[in-house]
């Protein structure tokens, strides 16, 4: 007879008396076969099903698990051993939900992710394994699309995508090659990523490693990220129900970026993101540091955000803070600066505001631009604090639309031009011959 408990009673109850540890469901007890081969959804899936409201673990011994997309359900750990790899399918029609041509679907909505689950709790994700996207198969079409539509996502299903899910981990795991974004918790409240390792080809689209979308309470902590695209995305795309921030209360420490496209804010900010705390980080040939982006039509609040102990090297650029999303970075698409905003569309709160941004202690070699602090002229980015910031670079900072600038102990070293390149912007701490 199975033990079966909620995982916080049934890990309380093993502790203090050994009655009854939470039960362990082998894949391959239900038939998987793990030889990189066969097709091991059905059997994958029995056990994720058997395990549902048990707080027990699915297992994966060390083999090569080849599967289809696949759904977890409440109080589980999904726990992949040493040498162990679940490998999604290679086949796009795997992961269209109403069939037809993969390349002629409009929205991602009509994929499913190779991982996914709503309304769920007490959900653990865990290595020392990998999952495997088999991105490969999707990056090539991608790179074409954006290649025609500069700035072009060509709809993909995510690695992992989880929905309203209130405590969450995901610890001592590789997850790679996903074909579009690699960890997506949604609405998610109470999330631990921990000691994860994340890494696509630095040129593969649209490949983000971690996405927390309108997510409470999240630390993201002791990872290493290599990919082609944003290294952490924090989104608010809508109000959510109930709260004024859809995303807030976010800690991002003691991470490694290595290639992709930085520690990014946006560019869907319209629900709000406020309380973000980026500490003990190190970016390492990233094609941006520390960004926050959005534009007209995708715009809400961005407050109280604080950025310290940062060190950078070979990053272009080091800061940028833009509300001309699209028009920024060297692999952005070239959409344009939008119209300033009507004051009906301001009304809207669809136009971006951001505010009480701290910088401190932060360490930036940047071969091309030290960045950009650039608002509206309807909606200036206001009280933004660089405090120790020590930049080298080609070209200097860039701060424009802004009010209650200040530079303490801030220095920025271009080769050539002024340091500070001002235009409709209140900033304290630059003498009249730096700008």
């Amino acid at each position: 007879m199975k033990c079966i408990l909620p995982l916080a009673v049934g890990l309380l109850l093993t502790a203090q008396t050994g009655l009854c540890a939470p039960p362990v469901f082998e894949v391959r007890d239900f038939g998987a076969v793990g030889d990189g081969t066969n097709d091991d959804t059905a059997a994958i899936q029995k056990a994720l099903d058997a395990c549902t409201g048990t707080g027990g673990t699915v297992h994966f011994s060390a083999g090569t698990w080849w599967s289809r997309p696949l759904v977890i359900h409440t109080q589980t750990t999904l726990s992949l051993a040493s040498g162990a790899t679940l490998q999604a399918s290679p086949v796009q029609s795997d992961y269209l939900r109403g069939g037809g041509d993969w390349l002629k679907v409009r929205s991602s909505g009509a994929f499913a992710s190779f991982i996914s689950g709503n309304n769920l709790a007490d959900i653990v994700i865990e290595g020392p394994g990998t999952i495997d996207g088999n991105g490969q198969v999707w990056w090539p079409e991608a790179e074409k699309a954006r290649r025609k539509v500069s700035g072009y996502t060509l709809p993909r299903p995510n690695l992992i995508s989880l929905v309203r899910v209130t405590n969450l981990r995901v610890q001592d795991i590789t997850l790679q090659n996903s074909p579009k974004f690699h960890l997506v918790p949604s609405d998610c409240t109470g999330v631990v990523i921990s000691n994860t390792t994340i890494r696509a080809p630095e040129h593969a689209a649209n490949t983000d490693a971690i996405d927390p979308s309108s997510c409470r309470q999240v630390l993201i902590t002791h990872c290493t990220i290599d990919v082609g695209d944003d290294n952490v995305a924090i989104k608010a795309g809508r109000a959510a129900a109930g709260r004024e921030f859809a995303s807030e209360d976010i800690t991002v420490t003691d991470c490694t970026f290595r290639h992709g496209h930085g520690m990014s804010i946006g560019s869907e900010t319209g629900g709000g993101v406020r309380n973000v705390l980026v500490k003990n980080c190190t970016f390492e040939n990233t094609e941006n540091g520390l960004r926050i982006k959005s534009q007209i039509g995708r715009g809400g609040r961005v407050e109280n955000i604080r950025y310290e102990h940062i060190s950078m090297t070979n990053v272009d650029p080091a800061i940028t803070f833009t509300m001309y999303y699209m028009n920024n970075s060297a692999h952005d698409g070239a959409a344009g600066i939008p119209a300033p905003a009507t004051p009906a569309r301001v009304a809207e709160n669809n136009v971006p505001s951001y505010g009480n941004i701290y910088i401190t202690d932060l360490q930036a070699s940047c071969p091309r631009a030290a960045g950009v602090i650039n608002g509206l002229p309807e909606s200036c980015i206001s009280n933004v604090v660089l405090e120790n910031v020590t930049i080298t670079s080609a070209k200097g900072l860039e701060i424009s639309n802004a009010r209650g600038i200040q530079l303490k102990q801030a220095t920025v070293t271009p080769k050539q031009g002024l340091p500070y390149l001002l235009n409709n912007a209140q900033v304290e701490g630059v003498s009249p011959a730096t700008n």
